[in-house]
């Protein structure tokens, strides 16, 4: 928790490494450590604009929301976990095709983001196109080995497309 609280993207790495360790306790700190360290951007008043962000989201306020964290964007457009919160919001808001172009901007400067990898499988899903969701949840547990609602997902889209095939998983 101190390299998440204290550290800087360089010790990224280190968490990563601890997803994967044998204690549950561990891995689930290092999950919580990823998700502190990406939501900083090393600006007060940019993390106090995506506070904001995250509870106009919160509040189901998605066109303040988007409106807020494109201003994140605008500031600092290398800082990642803007562009994850606006594609969460467009998700929210049904507008796919922006999420996943923010998920692919999301990629480019952390190409380990599991909740990016996750969120893109997510899309797929609504867009029900399965075999593109499953490869992207996949990718997903490849990062993060620990995210159970991923496993949820994969199991029910494996059904899903037996089903379609008229046999069962």
């Amino acid at each position: 928790m101190w390299l998440a609280n204290r550290g800087g993207m360089a010790d990224a790495p280190l968490l990563h490494e601890r997803l994967r360790d044998e204690s549950a306790f561990v891995r689930s700190f290092a999950e919580q450590g990823l998700w502190a360290l990406w939501s900083r951007s090393g600006d007060a008043a940019i993390d106090e604009r995506m506070a904001r962000g995250t509870g106009e989201m919160q509040e189901g306020q998605y066109k303040q929301a988007i409106a807020t964290f494109s201003a994140v964007i605008k500031a600092k457009p290398d800082f990642a976990e803007g562009w994850n919160r606006r594609a969460t919001v467009y998700y929210l808001a049904g507008d796919y095709r922006k999420s996943l172009a923010d998920c692919d901007e999301v990629l480019k400067r952390n190409p380990k983001h599991f909740g990016a990898l996750s969120g893109i499988g997510q899309i797929y899903s609504a867009l029900e196109q399965y075999e593109k969701a499953l490869e992207w949840f996949k990718k997903a547990l490849e990062v993060n080995p620990n995210m159970l609602g991923v496993e949820f997902d994969i199991k029910r889209i494996e059904l899903r497309l037996g089903e379609k095939r008229g046999k069962t998983i």
